[in-house]
């Protein structure tokens, strides 16, 4: 989708710093941080939300958890703990609708979110 910001930093059209690349999925740092550490993993593939989500996409979304593992490993937070958030549809607020997930840490975050 040429409108989408995400699959523009894709395609390389929008700087990114890129953290990870593979075949499926791309990871990069947020723009607008909410932590110390905020990651964001999508996949290369556009994919507006999780909503999307079909049994052919098993091997791309497991790609985004384990790439969320390793960005969290890469940047010093595994040990102490991080969140992984998916904002699905714009109730639970996401803004860019381009499947994401966020990896934060280097903060405490309480329970319930939001």
């Amino acid at each position: 989708m040429a409108e989408c910001v995400f699959c523009q930093i894709v395609v390389g059209a929008i700087p990114a710093k890129i953290l990870y690349e593979d075949d499926q999925v791309i990871a990069f740092d947020d723009m607008n941080p909410q932590a110390r550490v905020h990651v964001l993993v999508i996949p290369k593939r556009h994919m507006a939300s999780l909503a999307e989500a079909q049994d052919s996409d098993v091997s791309v979304l497991g790609q985004l958890m384990v790439v969320c593992s390793k960005m969290a490993q890469e940047r010093g937070i595994a040990e102490d703990g991080y969140r992984v958030v998916a904002n699905t549809g714009r109730g639970a607020g996401q803004t860019v609708f381009h499947l994401h997930l966020h990896v934060l840490g280097g903060r405490s975050f309480e329970w319930p979110p939001g």
